[in-house]
């Protein structure tokens, strides 16, 4: 197996996203995906690792049905990549604040039910995370090198900083659910464009 067909896009595609670059801190948690540490202070993420959990992360989503997971995005840089996402696949998301208990209160007008969450970055999103946890709901976190990992049920290690990088994963997650859903068949039958993902 050449390394180009063990990886779910061209590593090069990943190297130039810069989905691989971490920060200047570490959580004890993320250094176990951490591979090395630059010059300049940044940690760098294991690109095997990476893409292993994206491969998990799509496994996973791929057992749900559209209506059924939430995809939430405080931070503005996930948010062109999460709404392609959304038109995609079809599944919800939150681009922007997600107000604690609409998981969980079903007074609230937003009240909504989810059976998975996956959120873009645990520290502004953890609302969601905690009602998650309230309601047993399994989350998947996109997790830089500075993240901590508690109450996630799947860790995504990657740069959750970068638009490209949201982009690409992103893009990455659509095709991969859509296949395992059967609703393309291949990668080649996939033709959204990773531009309408990401940012240049």
């Amino acid at each position: 197996m050449t390394e180009l067909e063990q990886f779910l896009v061209p590593q090069d595609s990943y190297l130039k996203a810069g989905i691989h670059i971490g920060t200047k801190f570490r959580t004890k948690y993320m250094s176990q995906f951490i591979y090395k540490t630059r010059p300049d202070g940044l940690s760098v993420l294991n690109l095997q690792k990476i893409d292993e959990r994206i491969r998990l992360a799509a496994n996973f989503l791929s057992k749900y049905k559209p209506e059924d997971i939430i995809i939430v995005g405080k931070r503005e840089n996930s948010w062109k990549a999460i709404k392609a996402f959304n038109r995609y696949t079809g599944i919800r998301i939150f681009a922007g604040r997600y107000l604690p208990g609409i998981l969980t209160n079903p007074a609230l007008d937003r009240y909504i039910e989810a059976k998975l969450v996956m959120v873009t970055d645990p520290w502004p999103d953890r609302n969601v995370i905690d009602d998650a946890m309230i309601r047993g709901i399994p989350v998947i976190a996109l997790c830089d090198t500075n993240n901590q990992a508690n109450n996630i049920d799947l860790v995504v290690p990657c740069n959750n900083k970068g638009k490209k990088s949201m982009g690409l994963l992103f893009w990455i997650l659509a095709r991969e659910y859509l296949k395992s859903r059967g609703e393309v068949k291949s990668d080649e039958d996939f033709k959204a464009p990773l531009e309408d993902f990401t940012e240049e």
